[in-house]
């Protein structure tokens, strides 16, 4: 579906995506990176928005650059704001549908199916300037999904959905994957990708880090250093076990509460089940400190240069 060989985009002296070479058969995948990591350069690319400084895209084994027609095969959900204020959703929603050679018929049906699918179809004769941030968002994957493209690209597509609009898109995108249609989703909240059970690719500094199935991921964060919190029964007690079993480099206690430093979540998920039961320590909560990625790419960028022996990069 998607081939890019020793792919480099440079903006001037600014490098956009650096020396990525992957092949993706058709599916779903999870583009996964801080904010600034090349997740849209790397989308443009793949779209031909983009030509590469060096190296070759390919997107259904055509070069993009030079053969728009493939956007017929793609649906994008881009990160940037839409600014129609006076158009509204259907209006909007309709006329892209119809940029993809569609007559006028063919718009409107499609153009009110997809937005009845985003749950749009009470709002749809509104300006568009009366839509919330959400509903702006689901325009967007309205318009996105209406010509019934083979592949969905969606950049960001979940910032402002309140979390029932997030289930509701989650199983939207499962549906439409169901039907054995593919999907990119780019994103920097790793919890708000990993439903869709995608293939991830991991990018960071214009470079791909890591890709392959969920729980390789999970292997490569979980032997990386992190800061996490344990709510127990017994918190002093659990402390003195996880200091006596080598599973924590630093502990802090703040009442029932342990702020936990390790160098390997591995130690902590394989050993703590155990010694909580031995003991009779109750577990009432762990979270990690951020659910976003950005505190795992530094570590992930020294694994890449070769700079630190934790992970193994497939």
């Amino acid at each position: 579906m998607i081939e890019l060989s020793s792919v480099t985009k440079l903006y001037g002296t600014v490098i956009g995506v650096n020396d990525i070479s992957l092949s993706l058969e058709p599916g779903t995948y999870g583009l996964l990176g801080p904010n600034g990591s090349g997740k849209t350069t790397m989308i443009n690319l793949i779209l031909g928005q983009l030509r590469p400084t060096i190296g070759t895209v390919r997107l259904f084994g055509t070069n993009p650059w030079t053969k728009s027609r493939l956007l017929r095969r793609i649906g994008l959900c881009p990160a940037n704001e839409v600014h129609y204020p006076r158009m509204t959703g259907y209006d909007w929603v309709k006329y892209l549908v119809q940029l993809h050679g569609f007559n006028s018929a063919d718009g409107h049906a499609r153009a009110v199916t997809a937005l009845e699918q985003v749950g749009l179809a009470e709002h749809m004769n509104r300006p568009m300037r009366n839509y919330s941030l959400g509903m702006r968002q689901r325009a967007k994957l309205a318009q996105a999904m209406a010509h019934e493209p083979e592949l969905l690209i969606l950049d960001e597509p979940f910032n402002g959905l309140d979390p029932v609009g997030r289930r509701q898109m989650t199983d939207l995108l499962h549906e439409w994957a169901k039907q054995g249609r593919s999907i990119i989703v780019a994103s920097h909240i790793l919890h708000e990708v990993e439903e869709l059970n995608p293939s991830f690719l991991l990018i960071s500094g214009g470079r791909l880090l890591a890709s392959g199935a969920p729980s390789e991921i999970h292997e490569i964060l979980a032997d990386t250093p992190s800061t996490f919190s344990v709510r127990s029964s017994d918190p002093r007690a659990l402390a003195e076990l996880l200091i006596k079993h080598d599973m924590a480099d630093g502990i802090e206690i703040d009442g029932e509460t342990l702020i936990v430093s390790t160098e390997s979540d591995l130690r902590i998920q394989s050993g703590l089940p155990e010694i909580v039961m031995e003991n009779g320590i109750v577990i009432y909560e762990m979270s990690s400190g951020d659910d976003s990625l950005k505190t795992l790419f530094p570590t992930l960028m020294q694994i890449h240069r070769g700079e630190t022996r934790k992970g193994t990069l497939k």
